[in-house]
């Protein structure tokens, strides 16, 4: 055997060696997050089975008064899980639209020179904390929106419908502008040359072929307007009521974050964990029901 042949067969083996360790950290990577994932989900089933134990799924879930420090404490979450629902679909129905189109605009139609402020505008939108839009919108939109609509308190689920539309922008914007653009330029060359619009041709050629990728930006943008505590906390007036647009409530998240702090050991301690637990089933089956659809629509 030539000396070149055995210099290829022994880096063929030393190539071999080293694809099977970084296969080996890869999965070992994946096995320690479904791990983390699994980890989660038993300790909050734990923590929270005995409480819903206590009280009654029913009261608990469908109860409509959370009184958790009253002499006759009462643990119903009715009003935090519509006001979460109502939140997070508010949000999604201002925040994809603009999202999309900012996406689209960016992708297929804006010169490079706005595409770069752009974009480096929406990198800088998603590095601000929660904590700084929850401030400005506690300044700034909860007393304009007390004017503007001659309410008593802005602090309401319609200021924490902005903030959180605001707060999913970059989410949603840079993961369909990432989508869009790896769309490959022959689709939208084949397009025009049968005769379709530039505009045709991006929302009926360029769209579809980039569906997965905005559908995951909408995932991501749902996830966080369920999962968001600090800022809807500040703009929110987190007050256990039903859900009215104009009127202070509290969400799922702020619940828990509101009076883990202060919550003494026992029932209140036991249903604040029974409120987590709900809030990560309802985000699994969101996703669930996401991927659901996506597989369905691509098979058919």
């Amino acid at each position: 055997m030539k000396r070149s042949d055995k210099k290829r067969n022994i880096r063929g083996r030393k190539n071999k060696r080293l694809e099977r360790a970084i296969h080996g950290v890869f999965l070992l990577l994946g096995l320690v997050t479904v791990g983390c994932v699994l980890l989660i989900s038993v300790y909050l089933i734990i923590s929270g089975i005995p409480a819903i134990r206590e009280i009654g799924l029913i009261d608990f879930l469908f109860g409509k008064t959370w009184a958790s420090t009253a002499e006759d404490p009462q643990f119903g979450i009715l009003p935090f899980i519509l006001t979460s629902v109502y939140g997070t679909a508010g949000a999604i129905l201002i925040g994809v639209p603009i999202g999309f189109f900012t996406a689209v605009y960016l992708a297929k139609v804006a010169p490079a020179r706005i595409k770069s402020v752009a974009s480096s505008a929406v990198s800088l939108l998603a590095g601000i904390p929660s904590v700084v839009y929850g401030l400005v919108g506690m300044l700034v939109l909860v007393p304009a929106i007390r004017n503007i609509f001659n309410v008593a308190d802005g602090a309401s689920l319609l200021a924490a419908i902005v903030v959180l539309s605001v707060m999913i922008l970059p989410s949603i914007i840079k993961v369909s502008l990432t989508a869009l653009e790896a769309v490959p330029k022959e689709y939208e060359e084949a397009s025009l040359a049968l005769g379709a619009t530039p505009v045709e041709t991006y929302f009926r050629v360029s769209v579809p072929a980039a569906r997965s990728g905005i559908a995951a930006s909408v995932v991501l943008g749902v996830g966080r307007a369920i999962g968001e505590a600090m800022a809807v906390m500040m703009v929110s007036g987190n007050v256990a009521n039903m859900p009215s647009l104009f009127q202070s409530v509290r969400f799922l998240t702020t619940a828990v974050a509101g009076e883990m702090s202060y919550a003494a050991e026992g029932l209140q301690r036991q249903a604040l964990f029974s409120i987590a637990l709900v809030l990560f089933l309802f985000i699994m089956l969101i996703n669930a029901a996401l991927n659901f659809l996506l597989k369905r629509k691509k098979e058919g």
